[in-house]
């Protein structure tokens, strides 16, 4: 019994338990500058922070992988690929931002239909 535990406890210290955090995103389509970069390119695989993230510029260059989960409207009922992306923080969401992450359109739409506009989304730092 206590070598059955043993094994058990072994394969569960092994088992790596990502939780996400659930929130919204939408996106924009124009990535200079930002508040974190200037007008250094980043790429377009980015998203600006809300108030959620933003933590006075501390959350600049970090990256989370964003899955879309569902729709929040009745636009698009079924906006997700299935597919997950993963961004770079360069930029702030100003406070009224819609959404917990601003993502650039190209990572919007590797993710979901840019018609949806806004999504329901879980995301993770990378």
């Amino acid at each position: 019994m206590e070598k059955g535990f043993l094994i058990l406890a072994t394969l569960l210290g092994l088992v790596s338990v990502t939780v996400a955090t659930a929130g919204t995103a939408t996106y924009y389509d124009q990535y200079t500058p930002s508040k974190c970069y200037g007008y250094a390119d980043q790429g377009t695989m980015i998203a600006a922070a809300s108030d959620v993230l933003w933590n006075n510029g501390a959350v600049c260059g970090k990256k989370y992988t964003v899955k879309c989960t569902g729709p929040t409207n009745q636009g698009i009922p079924q906006p997700c690929t299935g597919k997950t992306v993963t961004v770079k923080i360069v930029d702030y969401c100003p406070s009224g931002c819609q959404g917990t992450l601003d993502l650039s359109k190209e990572a919007f739409s590797t993710i979901a239909n840019t018609d949806a506009g806004k999504i329901k989304i879980d995301y993770n730092p990378a």
